[in-house]
């Protein structure tokens, strides 16, 4: 990374992953995009990207943004996932997702509806029937890791460890601070348990999604060390991702009862819900991309190797490109949000995690009318938004109370 920007470019002291930060980031995000294209955080001497146009323009350049040098900030987690499909570029990128290509397609997700639908409704039934929960361990976690143990292949006994690999695995990729090292032993846990899936990949049920990858290497379609990589990169990316949505779903119609009585009125109109529930409440705030060459945004001369963060959360809420950006609305069409990315390193899980959460909203919208919330409890994560507890009690539609 630079240690001093080239130029008169703006600058913040602000700590992007200071807890203050961390539970509202959306004023500082705005002060940032007020203040230009590029600003300079002299906290932890990377650039920071804040406009929906810059960010997705640096997103479809792959080039010039790479991956391959990391895409958090803490040296260790970027050593520990590089050559995985989120850490590496062209052309070992494309040969990574090609592994997984036809169960990631429209054709494999369709594959997966029924039994995850089936799911869904009955995690609902569940829920309803208990009136008063905590939305996180009740329905938020409970069901992405429901589904992702089952794709993935993993025997039963083992998934119980897999929430904190994940939210441990995010917080590697903020700065050096005390949750990025102390989540380190905690993502060594998950290797560990990796390492004995690639002493045994018996273990993974046959036909899943786990078992694919390390039959991919009996087929010479990528080197052997790299299938506990990819088991990482899926363990982490398919739980807290879709557990965040899941959450910020719940609180924001808790928070907006109107707009789940549009919701709800059509279910054609689903899909257009949860990209609006992405857009204004990203999962994934921000990635690191380093520069290939120097690169003039305004003020700001970036130069070759410098590091780039990319905040979605805050291109997502770009007054330049959306219109009342801090007003959650379900008629929006929010299609083009980056929460899941851009290019070629958009979500390569995407139809997964859309196939939960259509599942669910669409189980919740047929038996549910209303959310009251709770006073929610914030979790920490250096990249991830989301709760510790979500208090909630649902009232039932009318036709659950008659069935």
């Amino acid at each position: 990374m630079a240690t001093q920007p080239s130029g008169s470019p703006p600058t913040t002291d602000i700590d992007l992953f200071a807890d203050e930060t961390l539970l509202d980031p959306y004023e500082s995000y705005r002060t940032w995009r007020d203040a230009g294209p590029a600003v300079w955080s002299t906290r932890h001497e990377v650039w920071i990207l804040s406009r929906f146009d810059d960010v997705k323009r640096a997103l479809a350049d792959n080039e010039t943004y790479i991956s391959g040098k990391g895409v958090g900030l803490y040296g260790p987690a970027n050593e520990a996932l590089e050559g995985t499909v989120i850490a590496s570029d062209p052309p070992e990128h494309g040969a990574l997702r090609r592994v997984l290509a036809d169960r990631m397609s429209p054709r494999g997700i369709r594959a997966l509806q029924p039994e995850v639908e089936a799911a869904a409704n009955s995690l609902v039934d569940s829920i309803v029937a208990k009136g008063s929960f905590d939305a996180m361990p009740d329905l938020a976690r409970k069901f992405p890791l429901m589904v992702m143990a089952d794709l993935i292949g993993l025997p039963g006994d083992d998934h119980g460890s897999l929430l904190g690999w994940a939210d441990a695995g995010f917080n590697t990729f903020g700065p050096a601070n005390d949750r990025a090292v102390s989540s380190m032993p905690i993502v060594g846990e998950m290797f560990g348990y990796i390492a004995s899936l690639d002493a045994d990949p018996s273990k993974l049920r046959e036909g899943s999604m786990g078992r694919e990858i390390y039959e991919a290497s009996e087929r010479g379609e990528l080197k052997f060390e790299q299938c506990g990589r990819l088991m990482a990169a899926y363990l982490m990316a398919g739980l807290d991702t879709t557990i965040s949505s899941i959450a910020n779903a719940v609180w924001l119609f808790g928070r907006n009862p109107e707009q789940w009585t549009i919701a709800r009125s059509d279910p054609a109109r689903i899909p257009h819900v949860y990209n609006e529930i992405l857009r204004i409440e990203s999962p994934v705030q921000t990635f690191r991309r380093t520069l290939t060459k120097d690169v003039q945004l305004g003020d700001a001369l970036m130069r070759e190797g410098d590091a780039v963060l990319l905040l979605y959360g805050s291109a997502n809420r770009d007054e330049r490109h959306w219109q009342d950006p801090d007003k959650f609305d379900v008629r929006r069409r929010s299609a083009d949000h980056l929460a899941l990315g851009f290019g070629i390193h958009n979500c390569a899980g995407q139809g997964v995690a859309r196939l939960e959460a259509h599942s669910l909203l669409a189980a919740l919208a047929r038996k549910v009318e209303r959310f009251e919330v709770g006073t929610p409890k914030r979790h920490l994560n250096n990249l991830i938004r989301n709760f510790d507890s979500l208090p909630v009690t649902l009232v039932p539609a009318a036709e659950m109370e008659n069935a």
